[in-house]
């Protein structure tokens, strides 16, 4: 028997409700077929798992693409090369940003930041921007307002005036809407002074923090129904393995980078950078590191379904599989 400990958890418990001891392979097995007349319980189909290219690629601008996604909070992933032709202005959310690759120009009414990969920043409800980017993608998290910071900034927006070299104020318009922002949901659209707009910067006191991965505090983002943080993981894993079970909220992992086995009651995946999975609440789960890595978390208290394309799927779990990463971890 090998055994495992499982902590049972909440979004805002700090420390475990309670940790269970229990058999990994019974754990990770399907129930015992039932005796009684009527079916107990539903089949439930393994985890999913959304990829994109963190590199680069050429391709037309087109509007970001939706990941996961329910009646308040949205994930998108966005690859520019360009500006955004227009600014905009949310009336309902947040807008958070992880930077994954290349190099973003955020602007805004409160100032200008310069994105690297492994950076994050939050745009306040009513705030308008927009972004210049270069051979970069990003990802975006539509929060209901107000999210609540608790990392600690590397550095903040800062008046800009050119944002960029080569800015010249154009002919722009400002899209304001709700839903999030999303397709079809502008409230109004109508042209404005870009440059009168950036300059705003200079009377208003409020600047937007920059983190970074590793940035202290974990989550750095979060809300009474949200939260959104950063996890490292090591090739070393402990004796005994630890599973996490969250009672009331769906996490959504994305893989910043290294690789590492996501080992669930739905199923066992590997993960490597540019990979999302949606792990829903109630479901117990560990990751097996094969190198040093880190993975974004966003905890849901409500359901987030996914809304890309399935790239590939978790595969059953089997002895063999187990006994493969036991023999991995004991062979380091």
């Amino acid at each position: 028997m090998s055994v495992v400990i499982e902590d049972i958890v909440t979004m805002t418990s700090e420390v475990p409700l309670r940790s269970i001891r229990r058999d990994e392979g019974q754990l990770l097995s399907p129930p015992r077929p039932g005796k009684m007349p009527m079916k107990l319980w539903r089949d439930h189909p393994p985890l999913t798992v959304v990829h994109f290219p963190q590199r680069y690629q050429a391709q037309p601008f087109a509007p970001p693409r939706g990941v996961y996604e329910n009646d308040q909070i949205r994930i998108e992933w966005q690859t520019m090369d360009n500006r955004q032709p227009f600014y905009h202005r949310n009336c309902d959310v947040d807008e958070i940003s992880y930077q994954i690759d290349g190099e973003r120009t955020l602007m805004t009414e409160l100032g200008t930041i310069e994105h690297r990969p492994g950076e994050f920043s939050c745009i306040p409800r009513g705030v308008a921007h927009d972004n210049y980017g270069r051979t970069e993608s990003h990802l975006l998290f539509y929060i209901p307002a107000p999210v609540t910071e608790t990392g600690s900034a590397v550095r903040a927006s800062a008046a800009a005036l050119p944002p960029f070299p080569g800015w010249q104020p154009g002919q722009v318009n400002e899209a304001v809407t709700q839903c999030m922002g999303s397709l079809g949901h502008d409230i109004t659209v109508f042209p404005i002074d870009e440059h009168e707009l950036l300059d705003r910067v200079t009377d208003e006191p409020d600047r937007i923090s920059v983190f970074a991965v590793g940035s202290g505090a974990n989550p750095l983002y979060a809300t009474d129904q949200f939260s959104l943080g950063t996890k490292t993981f090591t090739a070393e894993q402990a004796h005994v393995r630890r599973y996490t079970r969250t009672l009331d909220a769906d996490e959504i992992q994305y893989q910043i980078s290294g690789s590492r086995t996501l080992v669930t009651q739905r199923g066992i995946v590997e993960l490597g950078p540019g990979d999302f999975v949606r792990i829903p609440l109630g479901i117990a789960h560990t990751s097996v590191g094969h190198e040093d890595g880190a993975y974004l978390s966003v905890l849901s208290h409500r359901e987030l379904p996914q809304v890309a394309e399935t790239s590939r799927t978790a595969q059953r779990c089997t002895p063999e599989y187990l006994d493969a990463l036991a023999g991995e971890r004991s062979s380091r």
